[in-house]
């Protein structure tokens, strides 16, 4: 082997080694906020959120400052690729398809999604006697998959949306008889305002569809970036077993575990 072929061999050595141990000083994260109590803004405009809390501690725990950005929902993965943030902490499921193409860590929660519908709607919940109902769901989303995948097929009329909240309002202006959602953010972002007294959850929960759903919440990153995703990974860890998780979850939902199974 020459010296010259050493020389750049051990350039490329050092290149690389430098890619590897980026310094994480700033973390870039991206939140869709329409998704309450996950993820949504304050009275003056600031996001707020048990994602957003979450994503705070993390970025405290690896002594980095957070920067929240914005995005739609199925412009999600893209604008991660693209390099627009480093990371997605925005109640994005751990799914088959998903890690084709980004890093996840482990889950840092866990609900099922469920139908909701106008209470007045006689139904078992079942695909069937759910045809020619108009639901919407968010666009980009594992319950936009399972309804295209389940429900349209036995005649329900899926419609999406780039936002959660816009399926209420049109839920609320009678352009929708329900959603498929998580049962938490639903809850606390529909079922419980006075738009959602006339709404109840029907059927079961859809957690048996892992296919569609995956395998709870975690933090997307892109591919190259494992150091970043074993760190966050860490960082849950430290969460939970510090007591940090459970305080940022009793925040928001006192009495629920959200960790799931």
């Amino acid at each position: 082997m020459s010296k010259k072929t050493l020389i750049l061999g051990a350039i490329a050595l050092t290149m690389s080694l430098g890619a590897a141990a980026k310094d994480w000083t700033e973390i870039r994260v991206a939140i869709d906020p329409t998704y309450k109590p996950f993820t949504y803004k304050t009275d003056d405009g600031k996001p707020t959120g048990f994602d957003v809390d979450i994503a705070q501690a993390l970025c405290d725990s690896l002594k980095a400052k957070c920067v929240f950005v914005e995005q739609l929902w199925d412009s999600m993965i893209p604008g991660l690729q693209a390099r627009k943030y480093d990371a997605i902490i925005s109640s994005m499921s751990i799914t088959a398809d998903r890690e084709k193409v980004v890093a996840f860590t482990g889950k840092y929660y866990n609900t099922p999604s469920q139908v909701v519908l106008n209470k007045n709607i006689k139904t078992d919940g079942s695909p069937a006697s759910l045809k020619g109902k108009k639901l919407g769901v968010l666009k980009g989303s594992t319950q936009e998959k399972y309804a295209k995948g389940e429900l349209a097929k036995a005649g329900v009329e899926i419609l999406s949306y780039d936002a959660q909240d816009q399926v209420y309002l049109d839920i609320n202006a009678g352009r929708l008889d329900g959603t498929v959602a998580d049962v938490i953010e639903v809850k606390g972002g529909f079922l419980d305002t006075a738009d959602g007294k006339d709404y109840v959850f029907v059927g079961k929960t859809l957690g048996a569809y892992v296919n569609y759903f995956g395998k709870g919440a975690g933090i997307a990153v892109r591919k190259q970036d494992q150091d970043l995703r074993t760190a966050l990974d860490k960082g849950i860890s430290t969460l939970r077993s510090n007591g940090q998780w459970q305080k940022i979850s009793d925040k928001y939902f006192a009495g629920t575990d959200i960790w799931g199974d």
